[in-house]
């Protein structure tokens, strides 16, 4: 057994003279920083990647291994979609932590700067989360926009999977 899987976990103190608190950033672009200096160790990036989760009392980010935990800052989204997996019916995300999942495109929202949003991961524990389109994985839905042509005939943009029409969620307000 983990220590994660003690129902307690997140509420014991941290170890004496240390704080759950930390330095570790995560930008816009699904970068880590710790102490102002980009994280560049392969191994050490993906393992922040996977580690990423939400406090189940107070929401926020932390990074937690299952054995330790932390509090950490989020620029932007917490999940990055890198790329896409184009099928006949579907399009799979392929996201920064390593996972992949369906692209629910009714979740999917424009955002500051047009980038798209999509929630993911509503499954998993402090889920749903919110993932941010990559400039590679926004432009590779090209072949499935059908720009202003999105339920409500309000030109919003939508794409075309398997012969559905989904819309893409209006510019504004924030994830949950």
């Amino acid at each position: 057994m983990r220590p994660a899987d003690h129902p307690d976990f997140f509420r014991l103190p941290p170890p004496p003279g240390r704080s759950r608190e930390s330095t570790i950033r995560l930008d816009a672009d699904g970068r880590f920083w710790h102490d102002g200096a980009q994280v560049e160790h392969p191994g050490l990036a993906q393992g922040l990647q996977a580690w990423i989760g939400r406090h189940p009392d107070d929401g926020r980010y932390i990074l937690t291994n299952g054995y330790d935990w932390s509090y950490f800052t989020v620029d932007d989204a917490p999940f990055v979609v890198r790329s896409l997996l184009m099928e006949p019916e579907r399009v799979v995300l392929r996201l920064s932590d390593g996972t992949e999942e369906p692209w629910d495109p009714a979740t999917t929202r424009i955002g500051k700067g047009d980038a798209l949003y999509a929630t993911v991961k509503a499954q998993a524990p402090g889920g749903p989360f919110e993932a941010r389109f990559s400039p590679h994985a926004q432009t590779s839905l090209a072949p499935l926009l059908v720009p202003g042509e999105g339920p409500g005939a309000d030109g919003s943009p939508a794409v075309r999977i398997g012969g559905r029409l989904h819309s893409i969620g209006a510019k504004g307000g924030r994830f949950g």
